[in-house]
């Protein structure tokens, strides 16, 4: 299911609010910038993985 956004998609479905805390916060506070912009859980996966690749702060 499509929502307006990342916040309202965390605040409907609890396993893509889980996987959003399960992430560094650096990516995190990312997708949080791109809120307009995700309004899926594939979208909210594709993009943080992205993120944990290409961000360097969020290199584990």
């Amino acid at each position: 299911m499509a929502y307006p956004n990342l916040r309202d998609l965390i605040a409907a479905s609890s396993s893509s609010r889980r996987y959003l805390l399960s992430l560094p916060v650096s990516v995190q506070l990312e997708l949080h910038r791109q809120d307009a912009y995700i309004h899926t859980l594939y979208e909210l996966r594709r993009n943080a993985e992205y993120l944990l690749h290409y961000l360097p702060e969020a290199q584990r």
